[in-house]
Parts: structure tokens; sequence; C-alpha cells
């Protein structure tokens, strides 16, 4: 009987011991309202803290211009938050320096959303998830993982830091570990939150934040922990945009297996590292070495994404569409990187080129004559199910949004 007793003791406790877990993996929901038309447009910088050096302030200079004219919502950084070693604690000077007086226009001040970089974790990683910097400057937030819900969006901020076994292998440098061990538990119950707020989501888009780059052909390349762990959670769970930084450049890749966009924006100060692997033209669909920044505005239907160098110029831009064939938006030769604006796009149809506007004057009648006249590589993104918008996205001529890599300015 005592036995009996002492396993129903021993049960209880380790049920209480869960709960506790369980509790304290939650991950944490923060709110931020949509514009009244349900409009939400917001930038993306990443690896970027470095006391406005590197060209850390002209990129800033030209987000605040952006910014202006998107009227954004907020702003998202992906993390290498402050080099070369994160924050020293809370009273760092380094905070001021790297974030406050660089990031000074009238349109960036509004609530930034950050995640912590593998830089962040070798300084004091609580400084900066402290609330006592939000009374320093009221606009910072950062977390480990949490989610933000803008009604027609949510983010899920994910801590990818801990996910990559060289860190943990590495001797040069001193990781702050604390909170993360046991890691096994702590990358258990992170997936395991992930998974269940991306299944239990009713949002129309579902993006995803993180430091580490799941595929890229930048300095750092692939994170092969994020292909095995993370990628299958956001197949699984129709992932519209995964967002990360880390190698220190702009890149837009859709994988042949996927819809994913997998966008890198982390050229916020120090980038032309030079260096490019494994460039396979059928999935990358945009690479900039350079220092620059992402915009996204989204609608209910669509997503337009921009990439602009430290310069404020248009390097590539796309639209991602939640409707079946809205997707095809082409723009004629000559109005390439200059697409208008979403309520247009009916009337700009009428200027298509020759032969294009038959083909939707005639919807859905006629497909195959106007398919006859098209590229094979467009024919093939119609046969694999790949949004057009993505196709004619990669194609190096003709009406469409044109995807290249820039030559240095």
């Amino acid at each position: 009987m005592a036995t009996k007793a002492h396993q129903c003791l021993h049960l209880t406790f380790m049920l209480c011991i869960s709960l506790v877990l369980s509790s304290f993996a939650d991950l944490q929901r923060f709110e931020h309202p949509a514009k009244g038309e349900g409009r939400l447009s917001f930038l993306v910088v990443g690896d970027w803290g470095r006391r406005g050096f590197y060209n850390q302030s002209e990129v800033a200079l030209q987000m605040g211009k952006i910014g202006e004219k998107l009227d954004i919502d907020f702003v998202i950084s992906t993390g290498d938050n402050f080099y070369d070693n994160g924050l020293e604690g809370v009273n760092d000077p380094a905070f001021e320096e790297s974030f406050s007086k660089i990031y000074t226009a009238k349109s960036l001040q509004k609530q930034w959303y950050s995640v912590l970089g593998n830089h962040d974790y070798r300084g004091d990683v609580a400084a900066q998830l402290s609330p006592i910097l939000q009374k320093i400057d009221s606009r910072w937030l950062c977390q480990r993982s949490f989610i933000l819900n803008a009604e027609i969006v949510e983010f899920f901020f994910v801590d990818t830091t801990p996910f990559v076994d060289d860190y943990f292998a590495e001797t040069e440098h001193k990781y702050d570990w604390r909170g993360v061990s046991p890691r096994t538990t702590y990358l258990a119950n992170l997936l395991e939150d992930l998974e269940s707020a991306l299944r239990e989501s009713t949002s129309k888009w579902k993006i995803v934040v993180g430091h580490h780059a799941i595929r890229s052909v930048g300095h750092h390349g692939d994170t092969p922990e994020l292909i095995k762990y993370i990628l299958p959670i956001l197949k699984a769970n129709n992932v519209d945009l995964y967002i990360n930084g880390h190698d220190h450049c702009l890149e837009h890749i859709v994988t042949t297996d996927s819809p994913i966009q997998l966008l890198t924006s982390g050229a916020g100060s120090k980038a032309w590292r030079g260096d490019v692997k494994n460039f396979n033209h059928d999935i990358v669909k945009f690479f900039y070495d350079g220092q620059g920044f992402m915009s996204v505005q989204l609608t209910q239907p669509e997503a337009l994404i921009v990439f602009y160098d430290v310069f404020g110029k248009e390097l590539h831009k796309f639209v991602v569409s939640k409707q079946l064939y809205s997707d095809i938006q082409p723009t004629p030769p000559a109005e390439i990187g200059t697409a208008p604006p979403p309520d247009r796009w009916d009337r700009h149809g009428k200027a298509w080129p020759a032969g294009w506007s038959s083909c939707f004057t005639a919807w859905p009648a006629g497909w195959s004559s106007c398919f006859a006249a098209w590229p094979a590589s467009l024919l093939r993104g119609v046969a694999s199910g790949v949004g057009l918008s993505l196709v004619v996205a990669g194609l190096t001529g003709g009406g469409g949004y044109k995807s290249e890599k820039r030559a240095t300015p």
C-alpha cells in the first residue's frame, strides 16, 4: 500500500512539474492592430547594431524615408542587434548608441519587434529582454520567442540560435545560455509550441521570423538544424513567409518543393562579404551582397515585398497572392520595378504587351492559345502549381518582376 501511495505521489509530482514546464514554454502573445482599412506595412532590418558605422546610419536614413512613404506600422529586427558581443547589461551605452540615436526618423518612432541573434547571445541576454530597456526607449521589444497578432497576419518569432550545434562546440566565444538549459528540453518545448500555435492559427497570413536562414547562398549558407526541425513545421502549417537575418545580404529564395518565401534581410550595417555559395538560379530569385533592408505591405489578398539598397533604391520586388489566379500581374518591360499599386492592377491590364490582355478578357476561355505563346519556364511553373507572380519574377526578360544580382554601386 505504501508503495502504491509513493507511486501516486511521484506521478502527481511529475505531472505538476510537466505543467510548470509547459507554462514556462508557452509563447507570449502581443497585439498590434492593423489599419482601419485592413492594411499593414512594416520594414525589416537585421544585423545592424554597430554605433552607426559600416553604413548603419545611411541605411537608417533610407529606412526613415521609405517608412514615411509607406506609413509603416512597425519595424521587425531579425537579430544580431548589438555587435560584437551583445549588451553588457541594461546600462550599456551601446543600446542608445546603436539604436536610439541611430533610428531617429519620425517614421521609425514605432514599435520594434526583435529576436536575438548569435552575437546577442555573446552578451547579457537578459539585458535585451529586460523591460528596463523599454523605459529607456519605449520602441524596444525583444523576446526569445513570441507571437504577434496583427489581425490579418500572425507573426511567429522564433529563437533560432540554440538550434545551432556549432555554438555549443565553439570555444572561441562565450555564450549566455541562461534560460536555455537544458537545451533539449528548451528546443522540444519551443518546437511543440510553435507547431501548436501555427496549427491553431486562423490568420489569413502566417509569417515566421528568426535570426538564422533556413536556406541561403550567402556567407553562412543553409542552417541544417532549421531544415531538419523548423522547415517541416512551416510546410505542414502553410506558412507564407520565413524572414531572417544572419547572412549580411538581401535574398529571396523559393525552393521547388514548397511555396514558402524565404527572405533574408541581414544587411543593416556591415556587408559586402563577396562570397556566394551554390547559386542555384532555379530557387534563388534575388541576391544582393550589400547593405539594405526590406519592406512588406500586406492586405487580405496579397503581400508586396520590396528590397532596397543603402541609397533607398528598389532592387527587387514581387507579389505573393492569397487568391488562386491573382498572382498573374505582369508589368510591361518599360515599367519593370515600378509596378502599380494593387488597386490599379485591373486597369493596368490594358497596357500589357500585345496578346496578353486577350488572355484575361477571354478568361478562362482561350487559355491554351495564351499558354502556347508563353515561355517554357512559365509553363513549368503553372504545371507545378507555383504562384505565377513568382515564376514571372524569375524571368530575365519580358513582362514581370525581374530578379537579378546587382553590381556594386
